[in-house]
């Protein structure tokens, strides 16, 4: 975020438009856990950057998208692009068989975190328990 002069959140941004596709504020708030005043700020903030770009949607023109500029892909790629790059050569030294494995084990761990993360989250607070 440093590098880009933004903060975690318009980077979070960033790398969301920059798979390619332009998305309206209302798709990217719930994504990025933001209210519909804070996406506006990000955007604000982003487009005075010369970041991101806003249109008129062609499906329904009420509605705004919102693209990355070709500047701002091109900065979020010579972040992530070496790291892309490594990771793909990173990959090919496992097998069809293993990375199965391994995916598999990724998955569960995050179900695994996520399950409990609800159950923590319904628990009673201090406060309440008082």
């Amino acid at each position: 975020a440093g590098a880009l002069g933004v903060n975690r959140t318009d980077l979070r941004c960033l790398e969301a438009l920059s798979q390619g596709e332009r998305l309206t504020p209302g798709v990217l708030g719930p994504a990025l856990g933001l209210t519909t005043g804070s996406v506006t700020a990000m955007l604000d903030r982003l487009e005075r950057l010369g970041y991101v770009t806003r249109s008129p949607d062609p499906s329904d023109r009420r509605k705004v998208v919102v693209g990355i500029t070709e500047e701002a892909a091109g900065k979020v790629w010579d972040l992530y692009g070496p790291i892309a790059a490594a990771g793909d050569a990173f990959m090919k030294e496992y097998t069809a068989a293993e990375l199965t494995v391994l995916a598999g084990y990724l998955r569960r761990s995050r179900e695994l975190y996520e399950h409990h993360l609800t159950r923590a989250r319904a628990m009673p607070t201090a406060a309440k328990r008082r």
